[in-house]
């Protein structure tokens, strides 16, 4: 091995322990703020917002420079298809951290995370890294600076193809944005933030799915920063409920997919009529979706308030066409 080779491994072996570190870190402080009389809130956020900003930027980069290399070794490319899936299982518990109904389930996610990316992190260097290092072909110094460019891409909410073909400027726009709102949360404007990202979010809806997915999860975390009284938005008249409203329970669906069923139930809905949507979180993230798309053409009644389930009727005015 090479000088060049062994010091690519010592940087990224170091860039490892950095993020297992930050990850081991905020896991205990979520489990050190359950409790009687505790806030786990902000321990939630913190986690939420570093495995989102730090760890799968990283997991996305590594995976179009380290594993592309290694997949190419006919003894690793079983592990490697294994630590793509361990990327999405991260994917899915930051998700699930980050709506999770109260402290004890909140501490069981950060938990689950912080244990599967210390093993995660652990084959890595054991078994990604030795093999690159020992074998004639991987340019290990040249992978670590391409693993360097496309981590900084992703953080800045930018996309980078295989060729290295610039993002388009929906893209970009939206990056821009969520790097605002999240500079606005931090100065104590999360309210502003909420709506903001709820705008952006209702522009590309439509558009582009993938990245209105991307800016549901942004809000997702930016509701926790919404510290004071609970948010007030204008909505429609105030119907009383009816036993003979639907019901739509979203509980069993994967968090990517329950604001679209959602809205696709709304769009159905005649004026007059609601249904009664039964979830596993707070939905104040759908709140702000709705007050941008919608404003003064929904109704929201909430029926239940937690703490594991929450039933919000939602309508369309008779006025509404």
């Amino acid at each position: 091995m090479t000088t060049s080779r062994s010091a690519a491994v010592e940087a990224m072996v170091a860039h490892h322990a950095a993020l297992e570190d930050g990850v081991a870190r905020r896991v205990s402080a979520v489990r050190s703020s359950v409790g009687p009389g505790a806030a786990h809130g902000p321990a939630v956020a913190a986690l939420v917002a570093y495995v989102a900003d730090e760890v799968l930027p990283h997991a996305v980069a590594e995976e179009h420079t380290l594993y592309r290399a290694a997949a190419s070794d006919d003894d690793l490319a079983e592990t490697v298809a294994g630590m793509v899936d361990e990327h999405r299982r991260l994917a899915s518990l930051v998700d699930r951290l980050a709506t999770a109904s109260d402290g004890r389930d909140a501490m069981a996610e950060a938990e689950a995370l912080g244990t599967l990316f210390a093993a995660h992190v652990a084959k890595e260097n054991e078994r990604i890294l030795p093999r690159l290092a020992s074998g004639p072909s991987a340019d290990l110094a040249g992978l670590l600076v391409q693993l360097h460019r496309l981590t900084e891409a992703a953080q800045g909410g930018t996309e980078t193809s295989e060729e290295g073909v610039a993002p388009d400027a929906e893209t970009l726009l939206v990056g821009v944005v969520l790097d605002a709102t999240r500079r606005l949360a931090e100065v104590g404007g999360g309210d502003g933030a909420c709506r903001l990202a709820a705008e952006a979010w209702a522009a590309v809806r439509a558009p582009r799915p993938d990245l209105a997915s991307r800016v549901t999860a942004a809000l997702h975390r930016l509701v926790r920063s919404v510290t004071a009284q609970p948010v007030v938005l204008a909505s429609g008249e105030r119907p009383a409920g009816s036993a003979a409203d639907p019901v739509l329970d979203v509980r069993a669906l994967a968090p990517a997919r329950r604001h679209e069923v959602i809205f696709d139930s709304y769009g159905t809905l005649r004026p007059g009529a609601a249904f009664v949507l039964v979830n596993d979180h707070d939905p104040k993230p759908l709140r702000y979706q709705f007050e941008a798309e919608h404003a003064g053409a929904y109704t929201w009644d909430v029926l239940e308030a937690g703490p594991r389930t929450w039933r919000v009727r939602v309508g369309r005015p008779a006025a509404a066409a």
